[in-house]
Parts: structure tokens; sequence; C-alpha cells
């Protein structure tokens, strides 16, 4: 097969000799790929046979839904609900694991919607669907008259009670036939792709979840002598955008330039990331599936981690950051598996310091440094996640650091690159969305939330009041630079007579070296040294 690298960012991400392999035949037109974290098998609908399949590797393929209503689209919420559109009843809906259908949307405005078409859930538990006509064809669906008179984009926010009208989050009459949609890896923004129009748009996503300043990412997806339009549309981690098109797959990268070709036997119509590392791409194309291995891996989604499941391992094959390459670790790192004390939670606090999306997610201030690459190869935030549910359910205090600078910076010294940095790259600002927390992060009822202007968590906050009135002199320390508000915050905390407990797997810096000389060298003097399970476990 031979794929097309256009430009050298696409040898980065994926072998322009990479076999695509031939899974399975027989169908009439598949849809909606979707792997399962927990399971390791995909789920791909065949509309017209309506009908449910699933693709095991090393089992094959099983029927597990007919009728399936024609289901088209499909995604798992973060607790592995699976969100199926249905075509022939123009419906979303959710099914639970035990098997239970909830209708989650039918109407806008008491029209009956089009026929839902493309699916996706946010980290905030929203999610967002397309709405074209083709549910509503011989073949593809249902035939009926249309009630809507225009094809729009929709959600249902997190608050969404089943049976409720969704939101319209773009102009109704923007898309001719909207299709493919996908969030960028940090979900500050949103593309959505139209068959007809053969392009691709780009979204900012605002605060109240709603589709804004649109503009065109691509356009001219198409080509007379090639089957294949915009359908499927998936991104990976480092932003890159993945579409159905002529021949298979184009790849666009996250300024819209393509970059690559990815070639397929027969019309491409969706994919999805799946395989243990979520490296994988599994295509469904007209009568058959395939999959094809590639050097990156998918974005992460809510469910690629949701309870119970497999959190997605950094891909071997992953590449750091253009602007700071990480460095190969040249020794392992200096960490107690297991600790020999139990750790009392009445007297322990746990700081998540910095978790900010300009500091270590894609599109914030920082992400040149390398710092989102290095918080994926970490998977801190899911990391300290789950530390910080199983400390709070002990009793321990929680307290969220923040670094917040006030509009322009003023009266911030400038006196340090670190400093000038802030003021310059207007990172951090109150009340924008580079300052909000990482999403999955958010403090919950109960935790505290001090604000500071230093790199280390006592200078300028009220940390240590909380600490000395809360009665704790124990310290679960995590966050975001290692070698800096980390460190810096690990090292006085010692200096105050405090324990400072530092899980490795719960901070990430820049790039991997200099997390490693941090964990290795300064940190083994101030702090115990483990990692989050370790610490899980010695809560009790």
């Amino acid at each position: 097969m031979a794929h097309k690298a256009i430009a050298d960012g696409f040898h980065s991400i994926f072998d322009v000799s990479a076999p695509v392999e031939h899974l399975a035949s027989g169908f009439i037109f598949t849809e909606g790929p979707l792997w399962h974290p927990v399971e390791q098998s995909l789920m791909f609908s065949d509309m017209p046979g309506d009908v449910r399949r699933k693709y095991t590797p090393g089992r094959g393929v099983t029927e597990i839904a007919r009728p399936s209503n024609k289901g088209n689209g499909m995604t798992y919420d973060a607790e592995l609900n699976l969100l199926v559109c249905e075509h022939a009843t123009s419906s979303v809906v959710r099914i639970r694991p035990d098997g239970r259908r909830e209708v989650l949307c039918t109407h806008f405005e008491g029209r009956e919607l089009n026929s839902p078409n493309d699916i996706i859930a946010a980290r905030d538990g929203s999610i967002y669907f397309t709405d074209p006509t083709y549910g509503r064809l011989e073949h593809f669906g249902v035939p009926r008259p249309l009630q809507m008179g225009f094809q729009g984009v929709y959600r249902l926010p997190p608050n969404h009670r089943p049976g409720d009208e969704p939101q319209l989050v773009v102009d109704r009459y923007l898309f001719t036939q909207p299709n493919g949609l996908c969030f960028s890896p940090c979900q500050r923004w949103m593309w959505v792709n139209d068959t007809d129009q053969a392009n691709i748009r780009m979204f900012d996503v605002a605060d109240d979840g709603r589709l804004v300043n649109g503009r065109v990412f691509a356009g001219g997806i198409k080509d007379d002598q090639l089957a294949g339009l915009p359908d499927g549309m998936k991104a990976d981690e480092h932003g890159n955008v993945y579409v159905t098109a002529p021949g298979g797959v184009w790849v666009y990268s996250f300024h819209g330039e393509l970059i690559g070709k990815i070639e397929c036997p027969e019309m491409v119509a969706n994919l999805h990331w799946g395989g243990p590392d979520w490296s994988t791409l599994y295509l469904c194309a007209s009568t058959s599936l395939y999959r094809v291995q590639t050097r990156t891996r998918g974005q992460q989604e809510a469910f690629m981690s949701a309870r119970g499941g497999v959190a997605p391992a950094a891909s071997t094959a992953s590449t750091a950051s253009a602007a700071t390459p990480a460095p190969a670790v040249a020794s392992p790192l200096i960490l107690k598996d297991r600790l020999d004390f139990r750790i009392d939670p009445s007297r322990t606090a746990m700081i998540v310091q910095d978790m900010q999306n300009d500091v270590m997610i894609d599109g914030g201030a920082f992400a040149a440094t390398g710092s989102p690459e290095h918080a994926r190869q970490q998977n801190v935030v899911a990391n300290i996640a789950r530390l910080v549910d199983a400390a709070r359910a002990r009793g321990v205090m929680i307290i969220h650091v923040w670094m917040v600078i006030e509009p322009g910076a003023p009266y911030l010294a400038q006196h340090a690159a670190l400093m000038q940095g802030l003021k310059t790259e207007k990172a951090l600002v109150r009340d924008t969305w580079g300052v909000k927390p990482a999403p999955g992060l958010e403090p919950r009822a109960g935790d505290l939330v001090v604000e500071k202007m230093s790199m280390s968590a006592w200078e300028t906050s009220r940390l240590e009041s909380y600490l000395h009135h809360g009665g704790r002199d124990t310290i679960i320390n995590c966050g975001s630079w290692t070698n800096m508000s980390v460190e810096h915050t690990a090292r006085t905390g010692a200096d105050k007579g405090f324990h400072m407990i530092v899980p490795e797997d719960a901070c990430s810096s820049m790039n991997a070296e200099w997390h490693q000389v941090s964990i290795n060298y300064a940190m083994q003097n101030v702090a115990t040294v483990t990692r989050a399970d370790a610490v899980i476990a010695a809560l009790g």
C-alpha cells in the first residue's frame, strides 16, 4: 500500500510503508467504529444491514445487536455507557452496560431531528452530535419527510435530562451536511466536517459549550478520480486531524496543512483509535474492516481512562514535542515501590499544584516547552485524579495551588526568566482559559484553593495557615512542573518540618530528562519519592 508523505512531519507520526491489514469482510456498509478500553475490542455499525457487530483481535467478528435502529456513529461516556446515533429513530440514545436503553433526545424546537450521525463526549460530561439528513434516505436509513429545514450541530449539556431538547451550538444554516467531529487534545477547539461542502471547519469551544469563531480549516477534500469524502474524523495526541477522504484518510497538521495520505483498498467511511496503547487506526471501509499501525496515538477522550478502564499507556512510537525534544532517560528512576509506613489521612494534605491549562495543556501559553507531551507520557492528569479521589475519600485535605496573575501583570517583578515569561506570554491571567484547571482536575466541594505568585506554594499563599489550622504535618506533593514548582515546594516544606511525599507519576515537567534529574537528585534529599499506587496503598 503506497501511503504518501506530503510534509516531513508526517514521517514522525506514520510509516509510509505501514501495511493496511484486512480484518474482515462481507458487510454492506461499515461505520461508527469504537474501541472498548476494558474488553480490548472494536464495536462497529452496519447501517444498511441494521446490525451492530464486535471485532475482537484473535477471535474475529460477532454480532451483538439486530435490529440496531440503523445506528451510525457511536462513542462511550466516562462511565462506559454506549452513546449511539440512530438513523431509523432520529434519536441519540444511551445504552447502559446492562442493556438498558435510554432516549436522550429526538426533537429540537418541537420538530424531529433529521438523523443524528456522529457523536463525541467531552470531559465535562457534555455530548456533541451532528445531524445531517442521510438517515432519511433509502439504504442508509428510513425514507421519510424532513421536518427541520436545516442541518445542525448540537450539544447535550452535563446536566441534560433524557427527553430534553439539545442545544444548537452553531448557526443553523452554516452546514449543508455536517458529519464527522472531534476535539483537539485540550478540548479548547473542535473540528466539524461537511460532506457536501468537502471541507473541515475549526471552532473555539466557548465556556457555555457553544462553537464560536468558526473558520475553514481545510477545503477541497475531494477527487473526481477516487471514491471518498469527508465523513469520520479523529485527532491524535499532537492535534493532527485524520479525516476520511478520496483514497483513504487524509492527515492535516494542527495548523491546517495537508501533511500526508493513508491509502486503503476500499472507500473509508470512519475510523477510530484502538489497541492497548491507542496507537492503531481501525478503518471502517465499505464492506470491510481494516487496521494500520501509527507512530502516534489518539487524543485522550473521556472514556479512554474510564472507571475500570485501562488508561492509555505512552506509545513506544510516540514522539516528543519538536520544540523541546525529550532526551532518552539514561538511568532508572529512584523510587520506593512500597511505603514501609502508614499515611494517617487525618494528618495529611495533598497539594495539586499548577495543573492549569497554560502550564501543561496543548494550546496553553507554555505548550511549546514540551510540557503537554511529557504530561501525556506521565499520564499525569489521570494519575492525579485517581490519587485525589482515593485521598479525598479517606479524609485527606485536598489543596489546589494555582499561579494567578492579574491582567497586565502589574507589580510582577521581571527579575527572573520565569516571571518575564509569565508577562510576555500573557500566561495564567485571572479569568482566562489558561488559568483554569486542566480538565478532570477541577476542585470539588470541600477542596481548598490557594493562589500564589511564586514557584513555591509557600511564599505567597495561605497554604501554611491551612496546614497548621488543619493539624497536617504530612504533604502529598504533586503537579507540574516537577523540577520547578513541585521541587521548590518540597524543599521548603522539608525545611519547615513537614514530611513531603512525592508520587513521581503524579508529576510532570517539560521533558523526561528534567523530570528525572529532579526526582533522582533534588527530591531524594527532601522527600519520600514513590508512585501513586504506593501512596493509595499506604493510606489504607
